[in-house]
């Protein structure tokens, strides 16, 4: 089975219910801990998957596999390895294409945030998919700034506006979450929720609301992962 790697930022990474969603078209997944060590390359694998976390994109004292993280990407755009970039993967992806990501230069996002799309999504293979405006998980306070002078806006929010971009013809990066549920929000400890209420977020609302959203978000969701699989598997 054509197997895409997945890249986590932490021991406890994982793509959490895309995976099953993945296996379902017939996508296999391997999920490697950066700290690890990763691959020299992408020559065994289908696809790129580069998933969240605290770091930035730049952050190489603290996060030494992040230069190792870059070249992978770089690696999918140059040979048209299709990638999936997820909140901090998605700023990766932007970075290495020449644009800016910045900490806390607007206004952070936490749990089900309405996403819209642009119009350039209407034509584009993954994005076309989803509805003119959906329900995602977002968690962070770090935002793509600028996008690379050749990439393609799909989707932004309120407070982001940048939330789905494409690079290339099969590139793509997102600051949401389309692996997170309201069950595994509703799990988050103490420390993520005082650093959600510390961003002036009721946590009982956001509970409340990804509770209400759960059934939705997690259709589009399966819908949009199943169509990133079919993409890779070349259908």
């Amino acid at each position: 089975m054509p197997t895409a790697l997945v890249i986590g930022h932490s021991k406890k990474a994982s793509l959490r219910r895309l995976g099953p969603w993945f296996n379902g078209q017939g996508l296999d997944y391997e999920v490697k801990f950066g700290g690890d060590g990763l691959p020299d390359s992408l020559d065994s694998y289908a696809a790129l998957v580069v998933l969240g976390g605290a770091p930035l994109p730049y952050e190489d004292e603290k996060f030494p596999w992040l230069p190792a993280t870059r070249a992978l990407a770089r690696e999918a755009l140059e040979k048209h390895v299709p990638m999936l970039g997820i909140c901090l993967g998605g700023q990766l992806l932007a970075y290495v294409g020449g644009g800016t990501v910045e900490h806390r230069k607007l206004q952070p996002e936490h749990g089900i945030t309405p996403i819209t799309l642009d119009a350039a999504a209407a034509d584009d293979p993954l994005f076309s998919v989803l509805p003119a405006t959906f329900p995602m998980t977002e968690n962070h306070v770090d935002h793509i700034t600028s996008l690379p002078d050749e990439a393609v806006l799909l989707a932004h929010s309120d407070r982001s506006p940048v939330q789905g971009f494409r690079l290339g013809p099969n590139a793509w990066g997102l600051q949401f979450h389309p692996e997170i549920s309201a069950a595994n929000i509703a799990e988050w400890d103490d420390d993520d929720i005082r650093d959600v209420e510390a961003d002036d977020f009721s946590w009982a609302e956001v509970l409340d609301r990804d509770s209400r959203y759960d059934a939705e978000n997690t259709r589009l969701s399966e819908l949009f992962a199943r169509r990133f699989a079919d993409i890779v598997l070349g259908r």
